[in-house]
C-alpha cells in the first residue's frame, strides 16, 4: 500500500501562484468564493473511493475545465491526495504474473496476434495455478494509474480545505527565501521552532520591537531543499500566533523580491494536526542537556533563557545553569551563568556570533567551541568562559567551570555566616540547616554548633544523646536499636550507634546486635 501523506505541507512549485504586481512576490490565495470548488474536490475523492488513480485523475482534469485557474484544481487536489491512500489490487502479485506471461511469450517465440497473447496468458495462468482473468488483471496492477484509492480521510471541511491550500501555498513561496524576517506576539514559540528547525538567525531591536532575522544558507553552503523547507515549516509556527508580520526575500530566479504576510492575510493553521510532525535532530545541545540533567548537581538547566542586550540587537543563549543548593533554586542565591554552543555555521555566521558575545550586557558566559572554527581565543577575548569541543559537549569539561562558580558562591555564602549557630532545634539535619541560611552544606564545615554534637550530618544535642544512651544496650539486635533511634528522630544508625560507643555485630544478611566497640 502507498500513502499519500507527505512529508511536508508544499506544494510542487509548478502550482505556485504568485503574482509580482509592482515588483513584489505575494501569493494569490484561495478566496471564500472558491469554496464551493474546494467542495467538488473533495467531493470527487471521496466519491472515487475503491476506484483507480486513472479514474480519479480524468475526473479532476474536468474539474480543471470548469474552473478559472487550473493550477487552484492541482493545489487543492494535491492537498487532498496526503490524506489519500492507494494500494495495489490484484489477484496475483503483479511481477510475478508478468514474469510468467513473459516466460510464456518467449516459449510461444513472441507474441504478436490476439491468440497468441491468449496462448501465453493461458500458460502463465497454468504455471501459476490461476485463472486467466486473475494473470490479466494482475499484469500492470502495480502501475500507478491503476491502483486504487483505498481510502480517503480529509480531516478537515471545504473551508479547511482551502485554509490548507493558503498555507501550503504560502510555505511553497517561501520555499526559495534568502531571509525571512518575523515580529509575533509569542515570540518564545518562534525562537523555539527556528532552533528546533536549526535555522541560522538572530534578534534584533526596532522600533516595532524585537524582530526574529532567519538567514538562509551562503557562499558556505549552497541553498538546498532541505534548507527551504525548513523555512517552509516556520510558517506554521509563525501563522498559530495571533499577531504576526513576516516580511522575506525571494530568490525568484536571480532577482530579488520581497514576500510581506501577516496575519490579516488568509493563512491559518488549520484545525487538522500537521501533515507530519517536525523532525527533529537532536544535536549538540539536546545531545549535551540529556547528559547534564542525568547528573546530581547542585545547578538546574533550563533552555532558551530570557534574552541579552547586544547592543541593538539581542541574543537568546541556548541554555542557562541556575545555582540551586540541594537542588532547590530557592535555597541559594539568585546566580545565572548562560551556556551558548557555537557550532560550525559559515564565517559570516561566526563573526556575527563574536559580535553578540563582544557587546552583550554584562552576565557570567560560558560558550562551548567547535574546534574546527579556530575562534576559541576570540571568543575567549569577550570575557566569555570557553570550553572547546569536537563532536559532543563533554560534560565534565561544562562541569569543571561551573565547579569554579561554585567554590566562590560556597566562600561568598560562608562569609556571610556567624563563627556559631544555634539551632532551637533538638535534632537537625546539616541539609536543614543549609536550607535555612540559603548556602550549600559545604558552606557549614567552618561554623560551630556549642550546643549541639555533630553526628553524621546531623546536630544532635548532647541531653537527646544521654537519653538514647540510655536506652540502648549491648546485646540489642540492630531492629530494636535502630527502633530507639528513630523515637529520637536520628535517620543514620551507623553513625548514632558509633557516636555512643557501639557497633554492629552482623549475623548475615537478616541483621545484627549492638555490641560495645
Amino acid at each position: 500500500m502507498t500513502a499519500g501523506h507527505a512529508v511536508v505541507d508544499v506544494l510542487t512549485k509548478d502550482l505556485l501562484r504568485v503574482t509580482r504586481r509592482g515588483g513584489g512576490y505575494r501569493p494569490v490565495f484561495a478566496q471564500r468564493a472558491d469554496r464551493p470548488l474546494a467542495a467538488r474536490v473533495v467531493g470527487t475523492f471521496q466519491g472515487h473511493v475503491d476506484a483507480t488513480r486513472g479514474d480519479l485523475d480524468a475526473a479532476l482534469l474536468d474539474l480543471e475545465g470548469d474552473a478559472a485557474d487550473f493550477k487552484l484544481v492541482r493545489g487543492l487536489a494535491k492537498c487532498c491526495e496526503r490524506q489519500a491512500s492507494f494500494e495495489t489490487r490484484a489477484p496475483v502479485e503483479p511481477a510475478s504474473a508478468r514474469r510468467a506471461a513473459f516466460v510464456a511469450a518467449e516459449e510461444l517465440d513472441g507474441v504478436v496476434a490476439p491468440a497468441e497473447r491468449e496462448r501465453a496468458l493461458e500458460r502463465a495462468a497454468n504455471s501459476l495455478a490461476v485463472s486467466i482473468e486473475d494473470v490479466d488483471a494482475s499484469l500492470f496492477a502495480d502501475l500507478e494509474e491503476r491502483q486504487v484509492l483505498a481510502a480517503f480521510d480529509a480531516p478537515w471541511d471545504p473551508e479547511g480545505l482551502l485554509a490548507q491550500y493558503n498555507l501550503s501555498l504560502a510555505q511553497t513561496a517561501l520555499f526559495d527565501a534568502t531571509e525571512v524576517r518575523v515580529r509575533s506576539s509569542d515570540p518564545k514559540a518562534l525562537v523555539s521552532a527556528v532552533k528546533r528547525l536549526r535555522l541560522m538567525y538572530e534578534i534584533e531591536q526596532t522600533d516595532g520591537g524585537r524582530t526574529v532575522v532567519v538567514t538562509g544558507p551562503d557562499a558556505l553552503f549552497s541553498r538546498s531543499r532541505r534548507y527551504g523547507t525548513r523555512f517552509a515549516r516556520l510558517l506554521r509556527t509563525v501563522a498559530k500566533a495571533t499577531d504576526w508580520h513576516l516580511a522575506a526575500t525571494i530568490d525568484d530566479h536571480g532577482t530579488e523580491r520581497e514576500l510581506v504576510l501577516t496575519d490579516d492575510d488568509p493563512v491559518r493553521v488549520p484545525d487538522a494536526p500537521p501533515v507530519a510532525d517536525v523532525e527533529y535532530d537532536s544535536g549538540v545541545e539536546a545531545d549535551f542537556a540529556a547528559r547534564f540533567q542525568g547528573l546530581d548537581l547542585d545547578w538546574v538547566l533550563s533552555r532558551e533563557p530570557e534574552p541579552l542586550a547586544t547592543g541593538h540587537r539581542v541574543m537568546i543563549p541556548d541554555f542557562a545553569f541556575d545555582y540551586a543548593p540541594g537542588g532547590d533554586p530557592d535555597a541559594g542565591p539568585d546566580f545565572r551563568v548562560f551556556f551558548e554552543v557555537m557550532g560550525f555555521w559559515t564565517p559570516e555566521y561566526v563573526e556575527k556570533k563574536l559580535g553578540q558575545l563582544a557587546d552583550v550586557e554584562a552576565v557570567e558566559m560560558v560558550v562551548a567551541v567547535d574546534e574546527s572554527l579556530g575562534v576559541g581565543e576570540a571568543v575567549a577575548a569577550t570575557d566569555a568562559a570557553v570550553v572547546p569541543y569536537s563532536g559532543s559537549v563533554r560534560v565534565k569539561d561544562v562541569v569543571d567551570v561551573l565547579r569554579e562558580y561554585e567554590t566562590d558562591l560556597v566562600a561568598d555564602a560562608a562569609a556571610s555566616l556567624p563563627d556559631e549557630l544555634a539551632p532551637a532545634d533538638d535534632v537537625v539535619t546539616i541539609e536543614t540547616i543549609a536550607d535555612r541560611h540559603g548556602v550549600s552544606e559545604d558552606a557549614l564545615d567552618d561554623v560551630s554548633f556549642p550546643e549541639h554534637e555533630r553526628v553524621g550530618r546531623t546536630l544532635v544535642r548532647p541531653a537527646v544523646l544521654d537519653a538514647v544512651a540510655g536506652e540502648l544496650a549491648a546485646g540489642m539486635s540492630l531492629a530494636d536499636a535502630e527502633a530507639v533511634l528513630d523515637e529520637h528522630g536520628l535517620d543514620d544508625a551507623s553513625a548514632a550507634l558509633s557516636a555512643l560507643g557501639y557497633r554492629v555485630e552482623w549475623t548475615g544478611l537478616s541483621g545484627g546486635t549492638v555490641r560495645e566497640k
